[in-house]
């Protein structure tokens, strides 16, 4: 942008402190992703963080299941599209992974969809109407009186979502929503390290947060087989002891007894003990 200011002024080959010069003294000086694009990565737009800086960025969004905790899509949208412009590009990744295992929503058995206000619209809810979403979408307060201009369809849908809203379904799910899906951004984005990313271009990014994701969703199998969701976690829980023992005929018997506790440490060492009693009545019946 500063390049083509210069070149508006008369500069042909401006220097760097010729753009610091012109930068200085132009009016209105706001960022827009109208007339501003990085050289670098044309795909990202101007943000502001949630911590009040602003920065080249994109938009994550999660599809999670409240039943299972696991996100069942993970799109990345240009930061600039709100949640409403979002959301049906979401759910149709949402809805194409659950066919993939069986499970897709359907306009005859269809499925919650909770959302917080940031996605409420009129437009939005008439396209959810009778289809494989339920929409329980939180409402925006409004002081005035909703005015419709005609469209009945649009009427219909929101009456039917704030309907649905005072259900007392819907005030489990959103508590279930405030756990579950924050959840899923803190351990993806401030644990797992994707609140920064030095890829360049939404397809490489996308690509590299879908291996976030797919670890989240792994270490929820793992907690349900093992007890902890990662390796770290298993280590700190567990109690191996590995013994060989080779008898008088010459063969060699290997034992690995393994106890897991997910309680305090004086737990832990109570199951340790108990498996080293476990291997010597063992040994002593062999050698019996």
């Amino acid at each position: 942008m500063l390049h083509r200011l210069a070149k508006a002024s008369g500069i042909a080959t401006p220097t760097a402190d010729d753009l610091v010069r012109l930068d200085r003294n132009r009016t209105g000086k706001r960022l827009s992703n109208a007339d501003w694009a990085s050289p670098s990565d044309p795909e990202a737009k101007i943000a502001k963080l949630k911590d009040g800086r602003t920065r080249l960025a994109y938009k994550p969004e999660h599809a999670v299941d409240l039943d299972s905790a696991a996100i069942v899509a993970a799109a990345i949208h240009p930061a600039d599209h709100g949640d409403t412009t979002t959301l049906p590009e979401t759910l149709r990744a949402a809805a194409a992974n659950l066919a993939a295992v069986g499970a897709a929503p359907t306009p005859e058995d269809p499925a919650a969809l909770i959302a917080d206000k940031g996605s409420h619209s009129r437009d939005a809810l008439k396209d959810l109407d009778d289809g494989a979403w339920k929409s329980r979408i939180a409402e925006k307060k409004v002081r005035d009186v909703s005015r419709w201009h005609g469209d009945d369809d649009a009427r219909r849908a929101v009456y039917n979502n704030r309907a649905r809203l005072r259900s007392a379904v819907a005030k489990e799910a959103f508590k279930l929503r405030a756990e579950l899906v924050e959840r899923s951004f803190a351990l993806t984005l401030d644990r797992g390290g994707m609140r920064r990313a030095w890829l360049r271009g939404r397809e490489n990014l996308h690509k590299r947060y879908l291996v976030h994701v797919a670890g989240y969703n792994l270490g929820l199998i793992m907690r349900l087989l093992a007890g902890a969701g990662t390796p770290r976690e298993f280590l700190a829980r567990v109690a191996a002891h590995l013994l060989v023992v080779t008898t008088a005929e010459g063969a060699t018997i290997v034992i690995l007894a393994v106890a897991t506790d997910p309680k305090s440490r004086d737990t832990r060492r109570q199951h340790r003990a108990g498996a080293a009693r476990l291997i010597a009545d063992f040994l002593n019946g062999l050698l019996t």
